[in-house]
């Protein structure tokens, strides 16, 4: 018989279990060295200096609007209770209640960033008459609200305005009870019941924020990372989910799915995670926070299995509340390709930043798009006045990712769009007017003879015509799709006012953005000098240096016709980079995912070489100081083991997208 004593010795050792967030097992348990916990003290006072949080003062005034809007929709509903007469009682008990959602519901938002806001009410009370008109009348009516614009037929319905100054975003949701109880719980999914489509993507924005929140480790570092990527995203020109990129929520899913994977860490390390993750992430395979779940509801979820659509989704980032939606569905093939390039230049600073080469303010300089390429399309849009300027610029900007698609479709993807989402503005002219801009580069990798031209006239028809479907055009509201060479953009897009010099110098960073994108310099070589030796060409970009400084906005006439575009876009290599920048990144980075991802076809985007790794693991060798314990080679088996698991469940989803339809090439 054993003893106790000898039972009690040979038990093993008692091991706490690792805790997991999310779908997968974490990549890393490490908490932050010392240099990490100064890296992020760092990173929040760089974040405070660039003005991305608002006041005390600023935070009651919204507090004090959101209180006054709650008010007003009270009132709103319990008038139209009395008019359908309902009891006294009834009118007594009539409520709505405002829920936010979005930035503001994360805590993330900054001085200049509106609030999303929905109203929920009763059964009784609908959108399409109680809310944009009934509601949109007592709002007009207010001297506090201006720039009020209703948009019924948005994916999302939504009412826009501005209240005492401060930026509103309304939706509403009518659900299926009597009376909405003031403390009611919007995760809840009875508050689905009997509720259309529309309502279902109304509720949606705060269900999933509340899960986001409830989902991360820590709530303090992943806000503070979501602020710095968000302030990142937008100074590189990738924040703007209407223009194919990705958008508030979008980011943050990406960070929350970060924060899983590194539960210990502080920002510093986070950010650094996230453009480590995500150069490595071979879409399209989806970002979860949790598991798809299915509800005998019956509303649709995202699921490449049964809905064709889903398995055309190039870069599936899932919400975690019921029903589970892909909210990036506008990215495309284009905009993927621009990310994926910026989520390396990313890792490249983050890099140095961790050996001590550079500051936190490298990685947010701004991106150089006008330096970037040879050929733009420019969309002027005008309207007679400011209001409808900004009623008709966003029918417009909500379209033109369809122009985007449209012409890579009918050059076969041979000519490629990277929309940029910033408006700019010709004061000069008597109208309202803004402009926005789409850089045009051969694929990468493509050989065609020179002096073939592109054929977009069909394309540049097609986007006018879905334009002019605009329910509520009036006289004044025009749209101008021109073709313009970099010599030729109008000086109000320059921050200064005026054109600089190509011969300017630029700061290494600026130098990468603007070789790895200048696809008017032709080389196939990886010499840097041969690369610049063509810049130098009689029919180069020299020429310009001539020029003088200042010069006026061409006028309409001026501007080349968009209906032909001339094949002198070339497949510009990426061996021609010559900045120190590139110097470093050359030996672990030759094959660069970004460089690659836009001429795979859809099978073979999952099985992309995961580029960077050998920076990632670089920047932490030589940094003792930096946690460096979750290793490449961890990082590559996590993401295996995450893409596997989804595609057990996904693995039939996906085939090869549509066959684009072959276009003639026109000889010059």
């Amino acid at each position: 018989m054993v003893s106790s004593e000898g039972l009690s010795g040979s038990l093993p050792p008692v091991t706490t279990p690792v805790k997991q967030y999310g779908v997968t097992k974490p990549i890393s348990m490490a908490g932050p060295t010392e240099a990490d916990i100064q890296r992020s003290c760092a990173l929040e006072k760089f974040l405070v200096e660039a003005g991305l949080y608002e006041s005390k003062e600023e935070a009651a005034k919204r507090e004090e609007v959101l209180c006054r809007i709650q008010e007003i929709v009270t009132d709103w509903v319990k008038q139209l209770t009395r008019l359908r007469g309902y009891t006294d009682q009834m009118v007594e008990d009539a409520n709505a209640v405002i829920f936010t959602f979005g930035s503001y519901r994360l805590g993330v938002h900054g001085p200049d960033s509106d609030v999303d806001t929905l109203c929920v009410g009763p059964s009784y009370v609908n959108r399409e008459e109680d809310f944009f008109f009934v509601l949109h009348k007592i709002l007009a009516e207010r001297e506090e609200v201006t720039e009020l614009q209703p948009v019924p037929d948005a994916h999302v319905p939504v009412m826009k305005f501005k209240f005492d100054g401060i930026p509103i975003d309304l939706l509403y949701a009518s659900i299926s009870i009597l009376v909405v109880p003031q403390d009611l719980d919007i995760s809840d999914v009875s508050v689905l019941y009997n509720v259309d489509e529309p309502t279902v993507r109304s509720l949606n924005g705060c269900r999933v924020a509340d899960q986001i929140l409830k989902l991360v480790p820590n709530v303090e570092h992943f806000c503070t990372t979501l602020r710095c990527l968000k302030f990142w995203a937008k100074r590189r020109g990738v924040y703007s989910n209407v223009t194919g990129f990705l958008g508030g929520v979008n980011w943050a899913l990406l960070v929350a799915r970060v924060c899983q994977l590194y539960p210990n860490a502080v920002p510093s390390m986070l950010v650094s995670r996230f453009f480590r993750v995500y150069t490595q992430w071979r879409w399209p395979n989806p970002v979860m926070l949790c598991a798809i779940e299915e509800d005998e509801l019956g509303f649709s979820v995202w699921d490449p299995r049964k809905n064709p659509r889903d398995r055309t989704h190039h870069m599936p980032i899932i919400t975690p509340a019921y029903p589970c939606m892909n909210s990036s569905y506008n990215v495309s093939t284009s905009t993927l390709r621009v990310m994926m390039e910026q989520f390396q230049y990313g890792n490249n600073i983050c890099e140095k930043i961790e050996l001590n080469r550079v500051k936190w303010t490298a990685l947010f300089e701004p991106y150089l798009f006008f330096d970037s390429y040879k050929n733009y399309l420019q969309v002027d849009i005008v309207a007679a006045d400011a209001d409808d300027l900004r009623a008709w610029k966003g029918w417009v900007e909500s379209r033109l990712r369809q122009l985007t698609l449209m012409i890579e479709r009918d050059t076969y993807g041979l000519l490629q769009c990277h929309p940029y989402p910033h408006e700019y503005v010709d004061a000069s002219k008597p109208c309202g007017h803004c402009a926005f801009f789409m850089g045009l580069q051969m694929k990468q990798g493509e050989i065609v003879q020179e002096g073939q031209q592109f054929d977009i006239r069909g394309s540049v028809d097609e986007f006018r015509h879905s334009i002019s479907m605009y329910m509520f055009w009036k006289p004044g509201m025009e749209i101008s799709v021109s073709h313009v060479h970099r010599k030729q953009l109008p000086v109000y897009v320059f921050p200064d006012g005026y054109k600089r010099h190509w011969n300017m110098r630029l700061t290494p960073h600026q130098q990468s953005d603007k070789l790895s994108h200048d696809n008017g310099i032709a080389c196939q070589t990886e010499s840097g000098e041969k690369c610049l030796k063509r810049k130098k060409d009689p029919d180069g970009e020299n020429s310009e240096q001539s020029r003088p400084e200042k010069r006026q906005s061409p006028d309409r006439s001026e501007s080349v016709s968009p209906e032909i575009i001339s094949c002198k876009l070339s497949s510009t290599s990426r061996g021609c980079f010559t900045s120190d920048l590139d110097e470093m990144i050359a030996e672990g980075n030759a094959s660069s995912n970004s460089s690659n991802i836009s001429s795979c076809s859809r099978e073979d985007i999952g099985n992309e070489s995961t580029a960077g790794c050998s920076e990632g693991s670089n920047g932490g060798d030589e940094n003792p100081a930096s946690s460096q314990s979750d290793s490449c080679d961890d990082l590559k088996s996590s993401l295996e083991d995450e893409h596997a698991d989804q595609n057990r469940v996904i693995q039939d989803g996906f085939v090869e997208g549509q066959k684009l339809r072959l276009v003639r090439f026109l000889n010059p």
